[in-house]
């Protein structure tokens, strides 16, 4: 589904906040299982999207609060932080209400706001968007309808990592039927990275190897560690085959909950 995920790391009136991986603060980020499913306990559905006129914005990277006057009134909401300017319309959906929903970084409790998502169902969120590659095998996400650009595979080759659940990228994709739930390790450079999407940190991984016309020479991976592009690291994670994220959309292989080094 599209709806910001990241909300569900506090729950309404919790003291819960997230920490970057720079020592700041940042709402929502904490991805504890007890608080997230506390924050789903307490949010309430909404059932459409919200539409409005923006009359003020508050950042609080990586979100921002955004104060909207509706047909019924202003009201708050949060969603990824976005270039809207006061005046634009917004609309957001999948929206999810919070009662009493403390702020830290703002020391601020909102009374009622929802969370939700600027990207209408049916479309990928931005922040998750491949690298532009995809084909029946390809790695980057599919949809109905969707057919993305074939990009060259930019990066110079890269030593494979070592150990017996190490693999390059190539043989992730030639293998992934029988590495199915696995964990592997895998070597390669960061081309791409997106923090604190539906809770997760997103980065696009390529060594060198695959064949960028099959999209086999990118890999997709979900860690709760940092990291910046360009810089080479080793992941460990776990292969899973036919990742539905919503909207829709589906991974023909992501890594998730990946433990990601820097070497």
């Amino acid at each position: 589904m599209s709806v910001v995920v990241f909300t569900v790391a506090c729950s309404a009136g919790t003291k819960a906040d997230g920490t970057k991986a720079d020592g700041t603060k940042a709402d929502g980020v904490q991805p504890g299982t007890a608080l997230r499913t506390a924050a789903m306990a307490s949010a309430k559905p909404l059932g459409h999207a919200l539409t409005g006129t923006l009359v003020e914005r508050i950042a609080v990277s990586p979100y921002v609060y955004l104060r909207l006057t509706t047909a019924t009134g202003d009201l708050w909401v949060a969603v990824l932080d976005a270039p809207l300017t006061v005046g634009a319309r917004v609309t957001v959906y999948n929206a999810l209400l919070m009662e009493q929903f403390e702020s830290k970084s703002l020391k601020r409790t909102f009374d009622r706001i929802y969370f939700g998502s600027l990207d209408a169902p049916g479309a990928l969120p931005t922040e998750m968007a491949g690298t532009g590659t995809a084909t029946a095998t390809g790695a980057a996400p599919r949809a109905a309808g969707a057919t993305p650009a074939v990009v060259a595979a930019p990066v110079a080759p890269v030593a494979k990592a070592t150990g017996a659940d190490a693999r390059t990228i190539a043989e992730l994709w030639t293998q992934k039927d029988r590495l199915a739930n696995a964990v592997v390790s895998v070597r390669g450079t960061v081309v791409k990275y997106n923090a604190a999407v539906m809770g997760k940190n997103w980065l696009h991984l390529q060594d060198g190897s695959g064949d960028a016309t099959k999209g086999t020479h990118d890999l997709t991976v979900t860690t709760l560690d940092a990291a910046s592009v360009g810089a080479t690291v080793t992941i460990t994670g776990t292969v899973h085959l036919n990742r539905d994220v919503g909207a829709g959309y589906t991974f023909p292989m992501l890594i998730e909950d990946a433990k990601v080094v820097a070497k």
